[in-house]
């Protein structure tokens, strides 16, 4: 199989419309039709249930889409990491990418790039900043050589990880509201607050599901948003160091307990991602 078919079959079966698909990739309808006709010859097997109105996946295109992502991930991957050692070595060295949500884990990020630093032979850090979720892609496509990652809200599948610090979770509201009267909520009473929708994350395609809560892009801006009145959020109680005057965290005694972790792909072999990963397990 060709990477170029792969890719064809990959935006087929997440539109489920040949259509759409066709747009997205950038080319007629019709190759993208004989492309994946073809595909199937050469697999013996239907990948695709096909009607007037309806594209639906068989179970060997179930099958094959999950395999294509992987697949594609480590082309994607191969890409980068080559690119990277490439410019490491005109630039004199390598450095460690590290992936994590912007705005979240700031303390424990800010001791980990300080400790990791003093570290005889410690190679250069480059933070990369993200948005919710995108961690776990950024490792598997290569981007990224390490990231922090949050249990149960990041996906961990196939990556290697240390527990680093497990805490409760604390909703941020803004002062003055009835809320920050308590001691502490449950997430019952947090739904259908007046006033204070919850936030809407952007969805893998780029737009926003339907709500009336505020679009959101980053912890940052979530924050503000809150401060202003216009949501309310939970988050890991280590939010507390990065609330300013205007927000107050109460206590969800039963949201789930948040899991930090570092993570990083089975298959590398850096000197340097190993010894980033000792230090925060250290720490």
């Amino acid at each position: 199989m060709e990477t170029r078919e792969l890719r064809y079959f990959v935006a087929v079966a997440e539109e489920l419309h040949f259509g759409r698909a066709a747009t997205r990739l950038g080319i007629a309808q019709p190759p993208l039709s004989r492309a994946i006709s073809q595909l199937e010859r050469r697999l013996g097997a239907v990948l695709l249930e096909r009607t007037s109105r309806s594209v639906r996946l068989t179970g060997a295109g179930a099958v094959l889409l999950h395999e294509a992502r992987a697949a594609l991930d480590a082309v994607e991957a191969a890409e980068h990491r080559t690119r990277r050692a490439a410019a490491a070595t005109a630039g004199g060295g390598p450095a460690v990418v590290l992936a994590t949500k912007a705005g979240a884990s700031g303390e424990l990020l800010a001791k980990l790039l300080d400790a990791f630093a003093a570290e005889p032979g410690a190679v250069p850090v480059d933070v990369l900043l993200c948005g919710p979720g995108q961690q776990g892609r950024l490792l598997r496509s290569g981007r990224a050589d390490v990231a922090l990652l949050h249990r149960p809200f990041d996906d961990t599948t196939g990556l290697d990880t240390e527990e680093l610090l497990t805490e409760g979770q604390v909703v941020v509201l803004p002062a003055g509201h009835e809320l920050t009267l308590r001691a502490s909520v449950h997430l019952a009473d947090l739904t259908d607050v007046p006033d204070l929708p919850p936030p809407r994350w952007p969805l893998p395609d780029g737009t926003y599901p339907p709500g009336p809560g505020p679009e959101v892009l980053d912890h940052t801006q979530l924050l503000q948003l809150v401060s202003l009145g216009r949501t309310l959020v939970v988050l890991p109680e280590s939010v507390r160091a990065q609330l300013r005057e205007g927000l107050v965290a109460v206590p969800v005694v039963d949201a789930p307990a948040v899991t930090t972790v570092i993570a990083w792909p089975p298959h590398s072999r850096s000197r340097a991602v190993a010894d980033l990963v000792r230090t925060a397990v250290r720490l």
